[in-house]
């Protein structure tokens, strides 16, 4: 399954940057990270049948492990791509929301975007490792 993350602006060089990229590296399974402008921009095409995750403050929290359990229902029942979308300074709209088929939170606090696209690869990471059995999550 394809794990496609989608984000409004340019991570450039950083630190998260950084993290990011560290993280891509380490993922087994496939990949794709998408930038987008603050606004506008082509959504690209999605590899059907698909998921939609947004990423939203006011979403479901759910532990390295539940996540996991997600990811791994979905790619056990045919889903070819998992799409992870990161919206800009002003979030989603409700409709938007709306289409998600999860809405997904880290926690309470509002997070800068560069982090919340680190958190994301790392927990996506932790994710794909935790379904092949591998010692990196610990729980």
């Amino acid at each position: 399954m394809l794990l496609h993350v989608i984000a409004r602006g340019k991570i450039a060089r950083s630190p998260e940057a950084e993290l990011v990229a560290r993280y891509e590296k380490r993922m087994a399974w496939p990949l794709r990270l998408t930038e987008l402008p603050d606004s506008g921009g082509r959504v690209p095409e999605a590899v059907p049948p698909s998921r939609n995750v947004v990423l939203d403050e006011r979403g479901k929290t759910l532990g390295s492990e539940d996540f996991a359990a997600i990811l791994g229902g979905w790619r056990d029942n045919g889903i070819r791509e998992a799409r992870f979308h990161l919206g800009a300074a002003d979030g989603f709209s409700s409709a938007e929301r709306s289409r998600a088929d999860l809405i997904l939170s880290f926690g309470a606090a509002t997070w800068p975007h560069l982090l919340a696209r680190a958190m994301l690869l790392e927990q996506l990471y932790r994710a794909t490792t935790i379904l092949a059995g591998h010692p990196y999550h610990r729980a």
